[in-house]
């Protein structure tokens, strides 16, 4: 059974039409219905898209050596990266690995207790690994995600951003306390006869379906443990107690950052003061990134995703209108520096999931598989993994017949239980 093909899940959220289908789109350049009504989006619009590594990927080292070798020539294809990537690109040495977003259908107040699509809803983010909140700092749909045009003040449009963040996140509480409530009578038994240890499995229990591991739970009971330290007569605890253990358990299971959308039309002062009250919050715009993206692949520009500027690549092509809009989207990268979309990826991705990008190989001098193609895998996986579950990751047949493996810089072999740092390259001996 192959594994390593399985990416990071992060689901895009939010009230209908505030851009989470353009933030999709423009992320991964996938076709989704973008219109402005609520539930444009019925089913989740799965897609990849590819995030840059954060360190060079070790195809340039390889051809430095090569260089010195005197065994490969200087070429300006691909800027000199000589690698072979089965999934996503190199340019330049930098490597774009996958994360998998999911869009889905708009949420609306009152979801927990099955207005909108309900539960079907709060289910399709049970296996996102992190949630990015889609907002509409600029005011434009009012809390049904109904169009309401431009012209609110910047009071307006903090309090309905605000609003925006805290009936999700309202949304959510609601429907884990549902799931422990349901089970409570059997949950305070267990916590009054094996404490800690039994709280911690009735999470588990209650709470597995939604991708909440033994880890999780365990942070979940010592964030709550800290603000309710009575652990006595759990029969008797109030829907507001159970309500702080509900909170605690949505912040550990499902990580949440705010994408602050239409920075570009926000009121002046918004997203100064939205970034101070609000945690993980992020200024982007999904319709410049998505305008910029669709241009450099019809190629009109030369852009890359997070980049503050683009280049014309022939200006005498462009008419009027398209010199036009290019100038408009110029303006707006100058004045937010960048879209946001990649900043807030690589945020989620490698900061707040921990991740790290590692190159299983075949061949330790070369670098490459058993068809002599180099460094063909870059596996976006936890920090500090270990060897052997490299190995699983690339093929269960590997990680059962684990002998050992060898670093591809050192040369040093290393046991199943070393861990990998970011940028490593590994080569995997193991029994046929």
């Amino acid at each position: 059974m192959i594994l390593g093909g399985l990416p990071v899940r992060i689901g895009l959220v939010g009230k209908p039409n505030v851009g989470k289908s353009t933030f999709f789109a423009a992320s991964t350049l996938i076709s989704v219905d973008i219109a402005n009504y609520p539930f444009c989006t019925i089913d989740p619009n799965v897609g990849i898209s590819f995030i840059p590594s954060r360190l060079p990927c070790p195809c340039g080292e390889l051809r430095a050596r090569l260089e010195e070798d005197g065994r490969v020539e200087l070429s300006s294809e691909r800027g000199g990266s000589i690698c072979t990537p089965r999934t996503g690109s190199c340019e330049h040495h930098q490597r774009y690995v996958p994360c998998m977003l999911v869009d889905v259908a708009g949420l609306v107040p009152g979801a927990s207790e099955g207005r909108g699509r309900g539960n079907a809803f709060l289910s399709d983010l049970a296996e996102c690994h992190a949630l990015i909140q889609v907002i509409d700092v600029a005011g434009t749909t009012d809390a049904e995600g109904n169009p309401i045009g431009t012209g609110k003040s910047k009071e307006e449009a903090i309090e309905q951003a605000l609003a925006e963040v805290s009936f999700l996140t309202n949304e959510l509480d609601a429907w884990i306390l549902s799931l422990l409530k349901d089970g409570w009578v059997r949950g305070a038994r267990k916590i009054q006869a094996e404490g800690v240890k039994g709280f911690v499995q009735f999470l588990h229990d209650r709470l597995s379906g939604l991708g909440a591991t033994q880890n999780i739970c365990q942070r979940s009971f010592d964030a709550f443990f800290s603000q309710h330290g009575d652990m006595a007569s759990p029969w008797d605890w109030s829907d507001d107690i159970l309500g702080i253990l509900a909170s605690s358990v949505r912040i550990h299971l499902f990580p949440l950052f705010i994408a602050g959308n239409k920075a570009d039309l926000a009121p002046e002062g918004v997203i100064e003061y939205l970034s101070e009250v609000i945690p993980q919050f992020i200024p982007c715009s999904a319709e410049t990134e998505f305008a910029l993206r669709k241009a450099n692949e019809a190629g009109f520009i030369d852009y890359t995703s997070g980049e503050s500027s683009f280049t014309i690549l022939d200006s005498s092509v462009l008419n009027e209108a398209q010199s036009k809009g290019l100038g408009m989207l110029q303006q707006r990268l100058t004045n937010m520096g960048d879209t946001g979309l990649n900043k807030l990826l690589d945020k989620v991705l490698f900061d707040e999931l921990d991740r790290i990008v590692v190159y299983p190989v075949q061949d330790e001098s070369h670098w490459t598989d058993g068809d002599g193609n180099v460094l063909p895998d870059a596996l976006v996986v936890e920090s500090s993994i270990q060897a052997k579950e490299v190995a699983y990751k690339v093929h269960s047949d590997l990680g059962d017949g684990f002998i050992k493996g060898v670093d591809g810089r050192t040369r040093r072999i290393v046991g199943a239980e070393h861990e990998l740092s970011d940028g490593d390259v590994l080569r995997i001996h193991s029994k046929s």
